[in-house]
C-alpha cells in the first residue's frame, strides 16, 4: 500500500504518512518559500509600477492647466480637467490629416506584411528547392541589420522610383517583415504533415492547402503577427520623416513634432494631448487582443 494513502485502523490518516507526503510536496505548491514568493510579487509590482507611471503621467498632464505640469511637487491628479488641451492641440496642427495618413498607411502596410509573411514562410517550410536552409539563414540575418543602415539605399531607391511624398513610398520600404516570417514558419512546422501529405494525395494545389489548411490552422499566430505590425508601422517615425515633405503626407508620428513646432514650449498641455492621440488607438487594441497575442506565442511557435 502507498504511504500517502496508508490509512490507520480507525480509517483516519496516519501522521507519518502525512508528514512524508508534504516532505515531498517541498515548502508550497510552486516550490518557493513564502518570503520568496513574497520578494517576486513586490519585484513585479515595482517593474509593473515603472512602466505605469510614465504612462499615467501622460495621460494625467493632458488634462492639466500648463502651470500644473510644471509644479513641484507634482500634482498627481489634475486640480480641473482641461479638455481645451485636445482641442487646442487638434487645431494647432491638421490632426485629421495626420489620422488619415496613418490609418491608410498601417492597414495596407500591416496587409502587406501579412501577406509576404504567410507566403515566405510557407515557401520555407512545405517547398523544396536548392539552398533552402542556407537562403532562410541568411534572411535572419537582415534581422542583425539596424534599420538605420537601410535608411539611404531605401530613400534612393524611392526617389528615382518616384516615391518621394507619396503612400507608395511611406507602404513598400516596410513591407516585408522578417520577424513575422519567422514566427510563421516556426508555427507551420508544427502543423502535422498527415493532413498535408493527404492533401497532396487528393490533388490540392500549394495555394488551396494554405488557404484551406495551414491558414486557418495558424490563425493565432498570424493575429500575432499582424498586432505586431500594427503596431510597428503605426508607431514608425524615422521613415516617414524622411519619406515626405510636406504637411499633407505626414503620419501622427512626424506629425506630433509639427504640433511641439507650433507651440513651442508654452503649452505642454496641447502637446501632451496631441502624445495621448497618438498612443491611444495602439493601447486599446493592445488591450483588447493582449489574449491572442499570448496565445500566438504559445502555440508551438518558437518550437521545432
Amino acid at each position: 500500500m502507498n504511504t500517502a494513502t496508508r490509512q490507520t485502523i480507525d480509517g483516519r490518516p496516519s501522521q507519518t504518512s502525512s508528514k512524508s507526503t508534504r516532505q515531498r510536496r517541498g515548502p508550497g505548491l510552486t516550490g518557493r518559500s513564502k518570503p520568496a514568493t513574497v520578494v517576486l510579487y513586490v519585484g513585479l509590482v515595482l517593474v509593473g509600477l515603472a512602466f505605469l507611471l510614465p504612462t499615467y503621467w501622460l495621460f494625467s498632464s493632458a488634462l492639466k492647466p500648463s502651470g500644473e505640469i510644471y509644479q513641484f511637487p507634482p500634482e498627481w491628479i489634475p486640480s480641473a480637467f482641461h479638455w481645451q488641451n485636445f482641442r487646442n492641440a487638434w487645431r494647432s496642427a491638421p490632426f485629421a490629416n495626420f489620422l488619415t495618413n496613418s490609418v491608410i498607411v498601417t492597414l495596407c502596410g500591416t496587409g502587406i506584411k501579412i501577406v509576404l509573411a504567410t507566403l515566405t514562410a510557407y515557401a520555407f517550410t512545405f517547398l523544396r528547392f536548392p539552398f533552402k536552409n542556407v537562403l532562410f539563414l541568411f534572411v535572419l540575418g537582415t534581422l542583425m541589420v539596424p534599420g538605420t543602415v537601410t535608411l539611404l539605399p531605401n530613400y534612393l531607391t524611392a526617389a528615382r522610383l518616384g516615391w518621394v511624398n507619396s503612400y507608395p513610398g511611406l507602404i513598400i520600404p516596410d513591407a516585408g517583415s522578417v520577424f513575422g516570417t519567422f514566427l510563421l514558419r516556426q508555427q507551420m512546422r508544427t502543423l502535422p504533415a498527415e493532413v498535408f501529405e493527404a492533401a497532396r494525395v487528393d490533388g490540392a494545389s500549394h495555394l488551396r492547402i494554405l488557404w484551406r489548411l495551414v491558414i486557418p490552422m495558424s490563425r493565432p499566430m498570424m493575429i500575432t503577427v499582424a498586432l505586431v505590425g500594427l503596431v510597428e508601422t503605426w508607431n514608425s517615425f524615422i521613415w516617414p520623416l524622411i519619406i515626405t515633405n510636406t504637411t499633407e503626407m505626414r503620419t501622427l508620428p512626424v506629425g506630433l513634432l509639427f504640433l511641439k513646432s507650433q507651440e513651442g514650449y508654452n503649452d505642454w498641455g496641447a502637446i501632451m494631448a496631441g502624445s495621448v492621440m497618438v498612443a491611444l488607438p495602439m493601447l486599446v487594441v493592445f488591450l483588447f487582443a493582449q489574449r491572442q497575442i499570448v496565445a500566438g506565442f504559445t502555440s508551438g511557435a518558437l518550437k521545432g
